[in-house]
């Protein structure tokens, strides 16, 4: 019995020293993000698209899953006009996570743009949809760019 003590006590230090350096590692992969998450809203605010472009890139390469930061990655690229990228980044959002009223609202404002109104009224009567139990006031906004889009197409 006194052998098997100190395997033990070798395997729980073992268990302690992995959940260590993986709470280290997620640490480290945390703050990296979010200085280059950081980096790329502040350039985003001085209208330097490139360069937000740039820094919201290196988040999804060590962040795939994060939809926050391609809808920005999608703003950005709207604005340096490479729209068919921004829509698909759109698009993207929405197959992942089909209840982000945020991607149906900027994939709407490019169909606007793109003059296809009833595409966009599509998303925009999704996103008012979805904001109306969580953001009433954002709903009722859209409510209203839906009626404008219905006056117009009449």
């Amino acid at each position: 019995m006194l052998d098997t003590v100190p395997v033990i006590d070798i395997l729980a230090i073992l268990v302690v020293i992995a959940s260590i350096v993986l709470l280290v590692y997620f640490a480290w992969k945390t703050l990296i993000t979010s200085n280059y998450f950081q980096k790329g809203i502040n350039l985003y605010q001085q209208k330097d698209y490139p360069g937000a472009e740039a820094e919201f890139r290196k988040v999804i390469s060590i962040n795939s899953t994060n939809d926050v930061v391609r809808l920005f990655l999608g703003d950005v690229l709207y604005q340096q006009d490479k729209i068919a990228e921004a829509t698909e980044l759109f698009q993207e959002v929405i197959r992942r996570s089909p209840k982000n009223p945020e991607a149906y609202l900027r994939l709407a404002n490019i169909l606007i743009q793109q003059n296809q109104p009833e595409a966009a009224k599509t998303n925009l009567q999704t996103a008012q949809a979805l904001f109306q139990k969580r953001q009433p006031e954002k709903a009722q906004k859209i409510a209203q760019i839906l009626e404008q889009i219905n006056v117009k197409s009449t």
